[in-house]
């Protein structure tokens, strides 16, 4: 595990950031202190989708004040076209859609033309993954661009570097024989964040490497840090005592990791007492708020994070307790699905600051939310999209429509007035609004 920066030495961190008054009190927004820490990862124009649950890995698109209704037949087809097995969700970088699916024995990653959905590249490799409980065999994590850069970690555990412009490899690295990982419940699923040069990954592995870093231009050991199980949860970038950091929801819970040398700044068990469990949402960060969600009787937790202190603001079962999908955040409010997807789930919208439930609305499909603006857009795992306001009165629903055929998991990716979406073997892109 790497070392603790011995506190006496260390230079003192500014004042923390106010984010929480007295409930009577008027909130303190915190998207726009959050803004500018969330995109050191990203690093791309606002029109793109470069990384899971886009430019800042919250789930929101950026730019656009809202989404126009579509009919019962749902938005603009511009193309779709056949691909391999897997819930990998597609990016959107400079013009060029990348995906990542399996076919036959092989991990196959494209590059595409966002306008025409026409093949411009294709790398692939041999893969003997074989999912233990039969629901896909394919890979799970989304791929990354940065810098020209395409970075993809397959089911079995191995990490590429591919050239954006040309689809050679640069590096390749197999994690689970590198690290002493072992397989899991559902493979290798958390997307790794690339920033300051390093690819960041929670692989799960033994002798302290649950998190490493690698480098991005060789794919070399950094250093390694923790003894976390690789969890289903992917990390993000933020900026926390006024620097930046990554945070990772592991198998075992909160770690916030200084990138540069490794250093564990903050960590909190939040995890199931249940072996079987698995933690996969995605943490929301705003400011020095950090918010954790999870199934199987864990729950979620809102916490303060400041001069390496950690301040519980509520936690508890029964608000939004998130299985594999993930919240979005707009102004206080949380959106997200309640509950366990084999057995039936609600959208819910719930108070950040107080863990309040505003309402709740059953009926719906599991799915995952992602933001535009003031609407919401749910790719529902029945192949239905639907547009909802993002209302803290009530759930209202502004159009619906069958957008794929077959069972749906993967995320959605929106770029330029564009939804890329994808079921097991469909990728899809129709058009939300004229550019």
């Amino acid at each position: 595990m790497a070392g603790h920066l011995n506190v006496a030495e260390a230079p003192q961190p500014p004042a923390c950031r106010v984010l929480f008054r007295n409930r009577r009190s008027r909130w303190v927004s915190v998207s726009a202190i959050a803004l500018a820490a969330l995109s050191l990862a990203a690093g791309a124009p606002a029109q793109d989708w470069p990384q899971f649950r886009g430019p800042e890995r919250n789930g929101v698109y950026p730019g656009q004040p809202t989404v126009p209704p579509f009919s019962s037949a749902g938005p603009e087809a511009v193309w779709e076209r056949p691909i391999g097995a897997g819930f990998s969700a597609p990016i959107v970088a400079d013009g060029r859609v990348v995906v990542f699916h399996r076919q036959g024995d092989r991990e196959v990653v494209e590059a595409l033309h966002l306008g025409s959905g026409e093949r411009i590249w294709e790398f692939s490799y041999e893969t003997s993954y074989r999912d233990d409980f039969g629901f896909d065999n394919g890979p799970r994590a989304a791929p990354v661009v940065q810098k020209g850069r395409v970075y993809t970690f397959g089911a079995q555990g191995r990490l590429h570097c591919i050239d954006f412009e040309t689809g050679a490899k640069i590096w390749s690295l197999d994690t689970h024989s590198e690290f002493d990982v072992r397989k899991g419940f559902f493979g290798a699923a958390s997307t790794p964040l690339v920033m300051g040069g390093r690819v960041l990954a929670n692989v799960g592995g033994g002798n302290g490497a649950g998190i490493v870093a690698l480098d991005a231009n060789s794919g070399e050991t950094l250093w390694k840090a923790t003894d976390h199980e690789a969890s289903y949860s992917s990390p993000v970038a933020a900026q926390l005592d006024g620097e930046a950091v990554a945070v990772f929801f592991t198998r075992e819970g909160l770690a916030v990791v200084e990138p540069a040398r490794g250093e564990v700044l903050y960590e909190r068990r939040w995890r199931s007492r249940s072996n079987a469990s698995v933690n996969a949402a995605t943490p929301i960060v705003a400011g020095d708020f950090v918010f954790l969600s999870a199934s199987y009787g864990t729950g979620a937790i809102a916490m303060k994070l400041c001069n390496r202190k950690i301040e519980e603001l509520w936690s508890g079962e029964g608000v939004i307790d998130n299985h594999y999908s993930s919240c979005v955040l707009h102004g206080r409010t949380l959106y997200g699905f309640h509950g366990r997807q084999e057995y039936g789930q609600s959208l819910r919208a719930a108070d950040l600051e107080t863990g309040e439930v505003l309402w709740s609305q059953d009926g719906l499909r599991p799915g995952s939310v992602t933001r535009v603006g003031d609407r919401l857009l749910l790719l529902l795992e029945s192949g239905e999209l639907v547009l909802a306001k993002t209302s803290r009165d009530k759930f209202e629903e502004v159009s619906r429509a069958q957008l794929l055929p077959r069972e749906t998991r993967a995320f959605p990716a929106v770029a330029g007035g564009l939804l890329l979406a994808r079921d097991r073997d469909t990728l899809v892109c129709v058009r939300l609004w004229d550019r």
